[in-house]
């Protein structure tokens, strides 16, 4: 399988992905509110402070959607397909979207749980994503 490209960095989403490399799923986290949330953004979208602290997230959630790909439309994903591309509800709260990657990720099912893992892109970076959780 084809590496993914490395997603950009930017100041919004440095902490993010610095977590990332060291293998956290990192959260904003406002100091005015408590809101957490995603995506990284460098004001709260709830109170527009930017009195931001990144905090790392369990890595545990649930499928809250999903979609089967089976048709790529970038041709880095096109020897994926089919693949499951998954809205996923943080156990933090925030919902943010994700590929289930693993053997079994076409079983993927609403209400499903589903746990953090890392995904290395072409230039060595770290992308967050999921796979299904095995009870057993």
């Amino acid at each position: 399988m084809n590496l993914l490209p490395a997603p950009p960095v930017n100041a919004d989403n440095r902490p993010f992905r610095d977590g990332a490399s060291a293998g956290r799923l990192m959260l904003p986290h406002c100091g005015a509110c408590g809101h957490r949330f995603f995506m990284p953004r460098y004001q709260c979208p709830q109170c527009w402070s930017n009195d931001l602290h990144w905090t790392p997230a369990s890595g545990r959630a649930t499928i809250h959607s999903y979609c089967i790909v089976r048709r790529a439309a970038l041709p880095a994903f096109a020897d994926r397909v089919p693949y499951v591309l998954a809205l996923i509800d943080l156990a933090e709260g925030p919902r943010m979207m994700s590929q289930i990657l693993g053997e079994n990720a076409l079983q993927a099912h609403i209400g499903a749980a589903v746990e953090l893992c890392f995904e290395t892109c072409a230039d060595g970076a770290q992308l967050p994503q999921f796979r299904l959780v095995h009870h057993g």
